[in-house]
């Protein structure tokens, strides 16, 4: 760990076995977990927490301060989970007083030049293709993959195991399970590929497929659909996730590829 060539505050506190290349900046109170690589030309700053075993390719910029005008230097911290790697130039900032801090999760990738904009949460095992922008407040739910030079509006939630192709623009929420693409974003189909990658049964997977076939394709009214879901088919914890993803979206859920735009 003893870098010459890298600057390390004297009250960052650095585990054990991390590794820590050329030309790296690392501010006061940090804290940096065992097994972890620092890679040449890193920034890290006031507020980065990161777990064990990643891994931090050049360039990037871990908790600098958000790009939100209405941030007045509180304390706040910039999260990164155990076994995540982040490629070249990707940045993370810190949290405002909304929330105080912005999370990546455990297992996620988060590839060249991706930006993870404050109080932004990224759940377990999610994908960032190259040059994925999220703004500010953004949720990514476990397992979702956000394909290269899409671009994510603020406060946007997407949900777990949710594929969206690469270039989009996502205005709206996407709830579970599903992929979308097209401008404007559109709902495309159910990640089936994904779930059975990741040990869904396919009686699950063809449940979740006839659910969303009754919210995109059957009624046009969200409301009205999920009256029917819960009055005609059976409980699972996939049937109740979608639902109460739903029910709990302010900005609303993405059209389907049957309803008018």
């Amino acid at each position: 760990m003893n870098q010459p060539f890298a600057y390390i505050h004297p009250e960052a506190k650095i585990a054990k076995n991390v590794v820590i290349e050329p030309f790296v900046t690392i501010d006061k109170g940090v804290e940096i977990g065992e097994g972890t690589w620092i890679g040449p030309n890193v920034t890290i700053m006031e507020g980065a927490r990161i777990g064990k075993n990643c891994k931090i390719f050049p360039g990037t910029v871990i908790a600098a301060e958000p790009q939100d005008l209405k941030f007045e230097g509180e304390e706040s911290l910039a999260i990164i989970g155990d076994n995540t790697t982040i490629r070249e130039n990707v940045t993370v900032n810190r949290g405002t007083k909304a929330s105080g801090k912005t999370i990546v999760g455990n297992y996620c990738l988060l590839m060249a030049n991706a930006h993870v904009a404050h109080d932004c949460v990224v759940g377990d095992h999610a994908i960032l293709v190259n040059n994925v922008a999220l703004a500010g407040h953004v949720e990514i739910g476990e397992w979702a993959i956000l394909g290269g030079l899409s671009a994510v509006h603020q406060f946007v939630k997407i949900g777990r195991h949710v594929m969206v192709s690469g270039g989009t623009l996502v205005r709206k929420d996407i709830p579970p399970f599903v992929k979308a693409a097209k401008e404007p974003i559109q709902y495309v189909g159910v990640n089936s590929i994904g779930l059975r990658r990741r040990g869904f049964m396919s009686e699950t997977i063809n449940q979740i497929q006839d659910i969303y076939r009754v919210i995109f394709q059957k009624v046009n009214n969200v409301s009205a659909a999920l009256e029917m879901i819960e009055a005609e088919m059976p409980a699972s914890p996939e049937r109740d996730e979608i639902i109460l993803f739903i029910k709990n979206s302010p900005r609303g859920i993405i059209k389907g590829y049957k309803q008018k735009i």
